[in-house]
């Protein structure tokens, strides 16, 4: 396979899985209820991440997790610019909850609860986000 073949194979192949994010962000993207919701409980969240990724006893793995969800939300380059209506923002949001999923299966609810400082309302709300039960 000559260089340029191989190229164009790793471009068709991002710009696949680009397309399949979107889709994806398109089918799964959150009411505006809870968008709003998300964004209220956003200060806790990040601070329920930060003191995660300090605490030595969180796995490495979701340290480094964490550290590229920070990455991911600083950079000004987006998957869905921000300029498109209604699905603009939620790529942050999408990558943000798939993280925080992740993260809380790997730390458990006892982790998270010892590091959430918000209202028990919030830490119900981040629950559901990571696919915690109620009640559980």
């Amino acid at each position: 396979m000559d260089p340029f073949s191989g190229l164009v194979s790793v471009l068709v192949v991002l710009a696949v899985a680009w397309l399949l994010v979107i889709a994806f962000v398109w089918f799964h993207r959150p009411s505006r209820s809870a968008a709003l919701e998300a964004l209220r409980l956003l200060p806790d969240i990040l601070g329920l991440g930060a003191r995660l990724a300090a605490d030595r006893s969180t796995p490495r793995s979701a340290r480094i997790a964490l550290a590229g969800l920070v990455v991911w939300l600083a950079s000004p380059i987006d998957l869905i610019p921000e300029f498109i209506p209604v699905i603009g923002p939620l790529d942050d949001i999408v990558v943000a909850a798939i993280v925080l999923r992740w993260v809380g299966r790997r730390v458990g609810v006892e982790g998270l609860r010892a590091h959430w400082r918000g209202t028990d309302e919030g830490f119900e709300r981040v629950k559901q986000l990571i696919g915690v039960p109620r009640g559980a």
